[in-house]
Parts: structure tokens; C-alpha cells; sequence
């Protein structure tokens, strides 16, 4: 706190005069000081409105790349599932194929081994007549040499 001087009309005029002026000169100080805070406080405030604004942005952004994720996810699950069923499809063919082949070329050994047998017995047949032919002859060339 100052204390003044004492003159005849009271106070020092000039050491009153002084300090108002002093009083006046940090008030104007202060008052530009909180208008520089006051403006600080806005552009801080809307640096956080932006940031704020980019913060909901970027979680819009995180839930639509999540959706994506998880459509992508299930429709790769979905392709998975019905390329493995097209395969099993095809298994079932190609093995059915195989099997219907193995059972005709089954069926083709065994009438081969039919016709063989059958081939074989009438090669037989025809020999043993031959052989019957021959044997008659034999006789008949015996039968006219004795007589």
C-alpha cells in the first residue's frame, strides 16, 4: 500500500496524481492481458471444436472400415463355403466317373474272359474234330491198303 504525503489541501497532488496514473497503466495492463486470454480462449476453443470435429471423423471412418471388415469377412467365409462344397461336388463326380469306368472295364474283363473260354472250346471242338477227321482217314487209308 503507498502512503502519500501530506500537503495543506491534503495529499501530495503530484504522488497522487502519480499513482492513479500507475493504478490506470496496470489496469490497462490487465485488461489487455485478459483480452489476449480471452482470445486464446477462443482460438483454443475452436482448436478443440476442430479436434472434436476430426475425433467423430475418425470414429465414423473406424466404424464404416469395421463394417467393411466384417462384410468382406463374411462374404470371403460365404466364397470359402462354396468353393468348398463346388469342390466336393466335383469329388463326387470324378469319383463316380471313376467307379462307373472301373465297373465297365470289369464287365469288359469278364466277358473277354467269356469269349476266351468260349473261343478256347471251340478251338478244342474243331481240333478234336480234326483230330477225329484225320483218325478216319488213317483207317480208310488202312482199310484200302489191306484190301
Amino acid at each position: 500500500m503507498n502512503k502519500f504525503d501530506r500537503s495543506i489541501n491534503g495529499y501530495s497532488i503530484p504522488q497522487v496524481n502519480a499513482f492513479v496514473d500507475d493504478c490506470v497503466e496496470k489496469v490497462d495492463d490487465m485488461i489487455n492481458k485478459m483480452k489476449a486470454k480471452d482470445l486464446e480462449i477462443d482460438r483454443l476453443n475452436k482448436e478443440l471444436e476442430h479436434y472434436k470435429h476430426m475425433d467423430e471423423t475418425l470414429n465414423r471412418a473406424v466404424v464404416m472400415a469395421e463394417e467393411a471388415s466384417s462384410k468382406y469377412k463374411e462374404t470371403s467365409l460365404n466364397e470359402s463355403d462354396l468353393i468348398i462344397t463346388e469342390a466336393k461336388k466335383n469329388a463326387n463326380r470324378i469319383i463316380n466317373d471313376a467307379l462307373l469306368k472301373a465297373e465297365k472295364i470289369e464287365e469288359e474283363s469278364q466277358r473277354t474272359r467269356r469269349n476266351i473260354i468260349t473261343y478256347k472250346r471251340r478251338i478244342r471242338n474243331i481240333i478234336e474234330e480234326q483230330m477225329s477227321l484225320i483218325d478216319d482217314i488213317d483207317k480208310v487209308d488202312l482199310n484200302d491198303t489191306n484190301n
